[in-house]
């Protein structure tokens, strides 16, 4: 089978590397991929969001399997494209359909869903420009801290967090009359503050079943600590320790299991994964968010922990067969630790020279925002690497991939230190 990978990140890297492990993979495709990705296939420089030179790829290499990395294509219609097209409507597309993309392109597209499920999350309410002086006097009725969401996507940064009353409502006015996020925050939710610890829940689903994939915390500030900016991911720890099977019982009884049957009983066809932002208080889970695509940099330790064939996992995705499925982990813990251009998540520079990757030993590398500058590879992007490890705990994969970082340098290179540092 050929199969397209669309995206260019650490996890689309993932993605490639997992499927070109699969006897069933015979030739692999990734638009447009990165420096990485081109060690398990061939990248084509298609953007992920022009579906008609997509169109053209898919045909011309004869793809029977197309896999969606980032969630903008989704929300845009990628897989709408297909079914609609009498080319392509045969070629199976893991990732949602439009409407239901919204539930990560829309926050209060999401809370309704929540609501009408009856699935545990924060109370909220949402504003537009026109409502802002509401927006203002529900800010008053609130406890610090304040959580003001962009409704629509914002590359992961269009949430804050605040504690001052004041500051939280010139926020409010920047993101509805300044537009600070764009149209992403031409509506915004505004949510109560939930107190706990943080992580994430991964389901593929056929639209009728599922499978649960192993669970992962990343760490989203740019600071040790977890202070400073948000990022798009400074490292992820697979599995959770605190995530107990008394804990992972609730998610999948009071969270998983009406989120896949909600799907079916709104009529919202799904085939694809769910990506479920949790969070744990007083050990009761609660979703912060959902997506409808894997993590990152999640997916650089969920995937390298599933021992199963991925061709044949998504396979049975496509065609409705994941009822009784048995997926095969690897016990082993998996860390990441993502590497960083100087200055990320502001502004930063570009085609640094990054050495040391021919030294790493017992890590994976994925590749996140790389690319070949003759036969050099060079930073492309905010996050530049990941640098992912097993371990019998988490502990001692983290320090197999801190070990192997000091062997890798680029110019203003970062990283965070501290990942695990809560567990």
């Amino acid at each position: 089978m050929n199969i397209l990978v669309i995206g260019s990140g650490g996890r689309e890297c993932t993605f490639a590397w997992k499927l070109a492990q699969s006897a069933q993979c015979q030739n692999l495709f990734i638009a447009p991929g990165n420096a990485g990705t081109s060690a398990y296939g061939e990248n084509v420089s298609i953007d992920p969001n022009d579906f008609g030179e997509l169109k053209k790829l898919v045909l011309d290499k004869k793809v029977g399997l197309v896999v969606v990395g980032p969630e903008d294509p989704l929300v845009n219609g990628i897989h709408d494209y297909f079914l609609e097209d009498d080319q392509l409507r045969e070629v199976p597309v893991i990732g949602p359909q439009q409407y239901a993309a919204q539930l990560e392109g829309s926050k209060e597209f999401a809370k309704k869903f929540m609501a009408r499920h009856n699935i545990p999350t924060a109370q909220y309410e949402s504003f537009t420009e026109e409502t802002l002086d509401k927006g203002l006097v529900f800010l008053e009725t609130m406890r610090p801290p304040y959580v003001l969401k962009a409704d629509g996507l914002a590359a992961g940064k269009g949430v804050l967090i605040l504690n001052d009353l004041d500051e939280a409502k010139k926020e409010l006015k920047e993101m509805l009359g300044n537009k600070k996020f764009g149209d992403a925050s031409s509506k915004v939710v505004i949510e109560e503050f939930l107190e706990g610890i943080e992580l994430s829940s991964f389901v593929l689903t056929d639209g009728e079943d599922y499978v649960v994939l192993p669970n992962a915390k990343d760490y989203k500030r740019i600071g040790e600590g977890d202070l400073g900016l948000n990022t798009g991911g400074m490292g992820a720890v697979s599995p959770v320790p605190f995530a107990d099977k008394e804990f992972l019982d609730k998610v999948e009884r009071r969270i998983i299991k009406p989120t896949i049957e909600g799907l079916n009983s709104d009529g919202i066809p799904y085939v694809g994964f769910v990506f479920i932002g949790l969070i744990k208080v007083e050990n009761e889970p609660y979703v912060i968010e959902y997506n409808v695509r894997m993590g990152d940099p999640e997916t650089e330790v969920v995937l390298p922990r599933i021992k199963t064939d991925l061709v044949e996992l998504l396979t049975a995705a496509a065609n409705k067969k994941l009822r009784g499925f048995a997926l095969e982990l690897d016990s082993r813990s998996a860390t990441t630790v993502v590497l960083v251009s100087g200055g990320y998540p502001e502004a930063y520079e570009k085609g640094k020279e990054i050495h040391g990757l021919d030294q790493i030993k017992d890590s994976l590398v994925f590749h996140a925002g790389t690319t070949m500058k003759g036969d050099q590879i060079v930073s492309s992007g905010g996050r530049v690497l990941a640098i992912t490890s097993y371990g019998t705990d988490f502990r001692k994969a983290l320090k197999t991939s801190y070990d192997n970082i000091e062997k890798i340098c680029f110019e203003k290179m970062n990283f965070r230190r501290d990942i695990g540092f809560d567990l």
